[in-house]
């Protein structure tokens, strides 16, 4: 049984993933004895020879009959892990192989730890832009610094992980939700800063239509993990409008306007929803407690 379950979704990586795999095995093989490893690469629907290199390499490949996206591969990933920790990386050279053992050594005393991509590694100006968005969304939500969103390079403790699967998109949003769910679960998560390489190959991210939906499922799940967090600055917007409206009309007219009256109604309303949001976020991580 292995204790390290290393998962790699890949799609048409056809090209760059056996010098990938080849680094990987390198470092591995310098890990103490007692610390057994799986490779399983996740072929999701490739039109190249991506699940035969990674075959010939050694890894175990499960495969998707089409692509499913980035988060479903991942997560077959997870079902079919024997590990006690799984570590998950890309296959297009992103990740350096040489930062896995610092992320399970990393892992001691925590939960999850994030590779941490350091400014302007791996990605252009427009996405590290996008990515301080995220981050700052994200650390508000939470109430903690969450210093890279959107990273792909994780150690992860394989029974935590295992509790969120149902919760994971099939999309390439899947570290965004994890990571969310581990900080609302209380499960500490630490970040660890690596310096990104160029992808080999060409990205399947589109910035439009992946960032546009990227920040839908920020706002989406941003809902469920701390409901308090969105709906209450909301309602004290609507609050404090009506409240300023009605000041000011009632100073020049003496009149007490719909408008007053229908924002300071929407603030209530806000606000209790917020109150019943939170509880409904309470019961569904209570109910995913393992039971002991």
């Amino acid at each position: 049984m292995p204790n390290v379950s290393i998962i790699i979704p890949a799609k048409n990586e056809g090209q760059g993933l056996p010098a990938v795999l080849e680094r990987l095995r390198a470092v591995l093989a310098e890990r103490p004895a007692h610390e057994t490893h799986e490779i399983i690469v996740v072929d999701d629907g490739s039109d190249d020879d991506t699940g035969e290199v990674a075959a010939k390499a050694g890894a175990r490949v499960e495969r998707h009959p089409y692509s499913m996206g980035n988060g479903a591969a991942v997560k077959t990933g997870m079902r079919t892990a024997r590990g006690d920790v799984f570590v998950m990386m890309d296959a297009d050279g992103q990740h350096p192989p040489e930062k896995v053992p610092d992320l399970l050594d990393a892992l001691s005393g925590y939960r999850m730890v994030v590779g941490a991509r350091t400014l302007g590694t791996g990605t252009g100006a427009h996405r590290s832009l996008a990515n301080f968005v995220y981050n700052s969304l994200a650390s508000y939500v939470v109430k903690h610094p969450v210093l890279d969103l959107t990273s792909g390079f994780r150690a992860i403790d394989g029974a935590s992980a295992r509790r969120f699967i149902y919760l994971l998109p099939n999309t390439f949003s899947y570290p965004t939700t994890i990571t969310l769910a581990f900080f609302r679960a209380g499960l500490p998560v630490r970040y660890h800063p690596i310096a990104a390489a160029k992808r080999t190959g060409k990205s399947h991210i589109r910035i439009v239509r992946d960032g546009v939906r990227f920040i839908l499922i920020l706002t989406k799940i941003a809902t469920i993990f701390s409901p308090l967090r969105v709906f209450l600055p909301m309602s004290a917007v609507a609050f404090v409008a009506g409240a300023g409206w009605y000041a000011y009309t009632f100073a020049t007219a003496r009149r007490f306007t719909n408008a007053s009256q229908l924002a300071i109604v929407l603030a209530v309303l806000l606000f209790a929803l917020a109150l019943i949001s939170e509880q409904v976020a309470a019961l569904r991580f209570d109910r995913s407690e393992p039971q002991r």
